[in-house]
């Protein structure tokens, strides 16, 4: 074998290592770079370095609306039906004689004020 390749084989070898490296801290940086950008709600960017933007339409727009108020809605229903399963449970879990002495006491008191 020729001296002069074993040469450009053996350096080759020592660089390739670096190489190899230097390009995956490249890439693993630019990932850190995206993921942080992204976590802290700074914009992407194209390749000329331009932020990107997501595009927002009247439709989407409409239907942002729409599930606020929907989600508002149910968080309403969602509170209510807590207040009721608490009720449920204080009714189940009490004794029952405490319970009837509670019903009688309101029955009392609404026979009183009529």
């Amino acid at each position: 074998m020729d001296p002069e390749v074993v040469q450009v084989f053996n350096f080759v070898m020592r660089i390739l290592p670096l190489v190899v490296i230097i390009v995956a801290l490249g890439v693993g940086g630019s990932l850190l770079h995206t993921w942080l950008r992204i976590k802290n709600g700074y914009p992407l960017q194209n390749s000329w370095g331009m932020p990107i933007h997501p595009k927002t339409d009247q439709e989407s727009i409409e239907r942002i609306k729409l599930l606020t108020t929907e989600n508002a809605q149910l968080r309403a229903e969602l509170g209510s039906i807590k207040d009721r399963l608490q009720n449920v449970e204080r009714i189940v879990t009490d004794e029952p004689t405490k319970l009837s002495k509670e019903i009688e006491a309101l029955a009392h008191t609404d026979t009183r004020r009529q």
